[in-house]
């Protein structure tokens, strides 16, 4: 094992004196768990209970994600002063667990900093750490605000195996595994807290072969799984050969104890009996939003969730999410009708609420707009009717839903997708109103998609058909299209992917074939709505540039489109 040191700049790397007779298995489990952002005492639990049903399967080794311990990403708790002495009474508590090493994801504290690290357990002593030495400081990582840089490499020696360790981003440069490969590894450790977006697996398989054949050296990749404010974590854990191949792949969103055993002369582990289903790219978004939605709404300790069901696309999707995340007897929907709501939509709302078995409630409100218009005759004085009128609607709705959060406890979830909220086409408390939007990062154009997905599902569809073909429509005034104020929505996402996904400029969308007029309308609507923006509720990330922490921009500024 290597030797402990409280020095973060020294190599811990120490093979002489190791007492380990060789044998000719290694067998490791990768704990692909949740682990819930500050309850450090049941986080610690956690991994007592996992280190002892993986001993009991007969492991060597358990590797648990990166700040497993606290969770991630923990932000400013970080930067509480109670924080290193929690952190070293629940390490202590795992000091009798004997017989299998812990690798545990941890932050460590000491004179010489904040610490992003992995702590070698065995046989209730520390045997080593390990400091991250690349802290990641772009799209939703801002480690550089928390973390001191490590500078050194670790390797441990453990029954004829060297195992050098990295964490998450040390992974994604060429620099921390070629020097664990000079310096003489076996094998290496990586704990992971990477977060989900589209099609990310695909990207970290492609780094792990390029890293693992790169260097000769086979990976042990373990993953955080679960949701996280706005965040969710997709596990996919994998171990990986020294020529690239997957060894063995956890299931993507779902806990899971992941075995491997890898012959030490070979240094091959063990091929899996069975991998994983591989899912398409709507299933991987549906999945995500399920757990993001799930996690949020249980560990907030909400007893259920109400959505303003319209009859329209968004909250048809919204509704199949909660439903799917929380079960039919946690959701609410309300469908709150005015004189401009049509049949179809009233009708369409109710065959889904029934479709889905959720309890549903019509509740009209021409009453309180009515109330309220009369309210601001006076000081409207006579003024021409215009959006002021069609907000007080969705205002309304708002106040009602809000309403019955406050009364009964449970939480408003809105149904805005992410085009309507990059152009404005949504009300600042009224349909925006709400603690959670699950939509907030699907254009509108894969929200067709997903609802489509979620249908052929099932043999009855859980979504009426032609609430997925009819034209999208706020119904806030007669026979009302989005169109009337929009571009098409495939035309739309394809200006907004540009603008906020890819960072293009002005001309660089023009060049891509769009409308020059089209395109400064449009880049004008995004810019001008980032105060609408702020207000909004969170939503989990799917995509590589959600709205959010990841995309930030001053409220007032004179940056102007052409240069």
């Amino acid at each position: 094992m290597s030797k402990d040191t409280d020095n973060p700049n020294s190599n811990t790397s120490d093979k002489a004196g190791n007492t380990n007779k060789p044998q000719d298995t290694v067998n490791f489990a990768l704990a692909q768990t949740h682990f819930l952002v500050g309850d450090i005492a049941t986080n610690v639990e956690k991994m007592r209970t996992l280190a002892l049903q993986a001993r009991e399967q007969g492991a060597d080794v358990i590797v648990f994600p990166e700040l497993a311990l606290l969770g991630y990403p923990p932000q400013d708790l970080l930067l509480r002063p109670s924080l290193s002495g929690r952190v070293k009474s629940a390490l202590s508590t795992l000091s009798d667990i004997d017989d299998i090493v812990m690798i545990v994801g941890y932050p460590h504290v000491d004179h010489h900093g904040t610490f992003n690290s992995a702590a070698i357990l065995h046989n209730g002593h520390q045997k080593g750490f390990y400091h991250k030495q690349i802290l990641p400081n772009y799209g939703v990582f801002d480690e550089r605000r928390y973390f001191d840089k490590g500078r050194n490499q670790v390797l441990f020696d453990y029954k004829g195996i060297t195992i050098g360790l990295l964490i998450c981003e040390d992974l994604w440069e060429k620099g921390p595994i070629s020097e664990l490969q000079k310096q003489g590894a076996d094998l290496i450790v990586s704990l992971n807290a990477s977060p989900f977006e589209i099609e990310k697996q695909d990207n970290r398989k492609t780094m792990l072969a390029k890293r693992s054949r790169e260097n000769k050296l086979p990976i042990v990749y373990v993953n955080a799984v679960g949701g996280q404010d706005d965040l969710v974590f997709d596990g996919g854990s994998m171990v990986v050969q020294a020529d690239g191949s997957i060894a063995h792949e956890a299931p993507r969103f779902m806990n899971q104890l992941l075995f491997a055993t890898l012959d030490v002369k070979t240094a091959k582990f063990n091929d899996q009996t069975k991998a994983p289903l591989t899912l398409s790219r709507e299933s991987e978004m549906y999945q995500a939003l399920v757990v993001g939605l799930r996690d949020y709404v249980n560990h907030s300790g909400f007893s259920g969730i109400i959505v303003g069901l319209s009859g329209g696309i968004d909250s048809a999707l919204t509704l199949c999410i909660a439903v799917d995340a929380l079960g039919a007897d946690k959701v609410y929907a309300v469908m709150m009708p005015y004189e401009y709501t049509s049949q179809i939509s009233l009708e369409d709302a109710q065959a889904q609420a029934r479709r889905l078995n959720v309890s549903y409630t019509v509740c009209p409100i021409f009453d309180a707009v009515e109330g309220i218009r009369h309210t601001l005759a006076p000081l409207f004085n006579k003024s021409p009717a215009d959006t002021t009128e069609e907000n007080i609607q969705a205002r309304a709705r708002g106040v009602i839903l809000m309403a019955l959060s406050n009364k009964f406890g449970h939480l408003v979830i809105t149904t805005g997708n992410k085009s309507e909220l990059a152009v404005g086409y949504s009300t600042l408390y009224g349909d925006m109103a709400g603690g959670f939007d699950v939509l907030k990062d699907v254009y509108k154009s894969q929200v067709y998609k997903l609802a489509s997905y979620r249908n052929r599902l099932e043999d009855t569809p859980v979504i009426p058909e032609r609430v997925i073909t009819r034209p999208p429509s706020a119904e806030l005034r007669p026979d009302q299209k989005d169109q009337d104020s929009l571009p098409d929505y495939d035309v739309l996402d394809g200006i907004l992917t540009s603008y906020i996904d890819e960072d293009m400029g002005y001309q660089e969308i023009i060049d891509k074939g769009f409308d020059a007029e089209m395109v400064a309308k449009v880049i004008r609507m995004v810019d001008n709505t980032e105060y609408k923006r702020l207000q909004s509720p969170i939503g989990t990330k799917i995509s590589h540039k959600a709205f959010g922490r990841e995309r930030r921009y001053p409220l007032v500024n004179k940056w102007s489109i052409k240069g």
